[in-house]
């Protein structure tokens, strides 16, 4: 089947229109995605890997994509944090409303993407986005997603506690491959703009009531201090009798989705692949 060229679908929502591309699926299962890159809130586009590879790689085996440009807010480097203090930043809950609106579009819009079955998903910081947009659509009685595929996400305020493993396999990554605990505290206050709002749960769902979210798939990187956020949110969706799969990608750190050429990256796509496949015939 010839690839077809992904376009581009303005997307209205309660906070403006919304920047859509669009990746039809080649050989179509009648499965679709809509994917939230990461970037600490205030970074990332369409052209990064974590996006548009991402979407083509899952369009490739079947799945057709949606992924969105959300909003950022300001641009914070968490190594010398100078937090804006403009009151008309961009901050939470924009992006989290925006792809919760743009998901009850394609929802309601279903011959857009093809597909019968439509899940929702993010990485890093989308995949808080995905998180806290999925809670909302659900408990407003909104057209939910079927499934939850989240990759290495931030789903806590304040970073846990890293297990004895995984402080080992962290403490030799280059400081660039680090979420310290007061890095992390930086960029998701830069994302709320109010210590009030850190406890938000349609912000940083851990920790709170959980119960009514879709089968969740969780993909983590291996050498990854945000690994700790994911595991502990796995525990919490467990506990709320919330079906959950994670895996850990080996031999990777965070955001490996982001390079292409590594191997893990390319074995991640597939159990991404696979899971979706799989959950939208058990849904049938």
């Amino acid at each position: 089947m010839t690839y077809t060229e992904p376009s581009e679908q303005p997307v209205p929502t309660s906070h403006g229109e919304v920047r859509v591309r669009l990746y039809p699926a080649q050989s179509p299962t009648g499965v679709a995605l809509v994917w939230a890159h990461g970037g600490g809130f205030a970074y990332g586009d369409l052209d990064m890997p974590e996006a548009d590879w991402v979407a083509r790689s899952l369009a490739e085996r079947g799945i057709a994509v949606a992924s969105v440009d959300y909003a950022l807010s300001p641009e914070i480097d968490r190594f010398d944090p100078q937090p804006t203090s403009d009151k008309s930043a961009i901050r939470f809950p924009v992006a989290s409303e925006q792809l919760s609106d743009v998901f009850e579009w394609f929802a309601t819009h279903p011959d857009v993407l093809g597909a019968s079955s439509l899940s929702l998903g993010g990485a890093s910081a989308g995949g808080n986005l995905a998180t806290g947009a999925a809670l909302r659509l659900v408990d407003q009685g909104r057209p939910a997603p079927a499934t939850l595929l989240l990759a290495y996400p931030v789903e806590h305020a304040v970073l846990p506690e890293p297990s004895s493993h995984l402080a080992a396999l962290a403490v030799d990554l280059p400081p660039e491959a680090r979420f310290l605990p007061d890095q992390v505290r930086v960029m998701n206050l830069n994302y709320v703009g109010d210590e009030a709002l850190l406890g938000e749960r349609y912000a940083f769902p851990a920790g709170h009531d959980v119960a009514g979210l879709p089968p969740t798939f969780i993909l983590n990187s291996d050498a990854d201090d945000l690994r700790s956020s994911s595991e502990a949110f796995a525990a919490d969706l467990t506990r709320a009798a919330v079906d959950v799969l994670v895996v850990r990608e080996p031999g990777t750190i965070h955001g490996h989705l982001n390079t292409p050429e590594h191997p893990g990256a390319v074995r991640s796509i597939e159990r991404m692949a696979a899971w979706l496949r799989a959950e939208a015939l058990l849904g049938l």
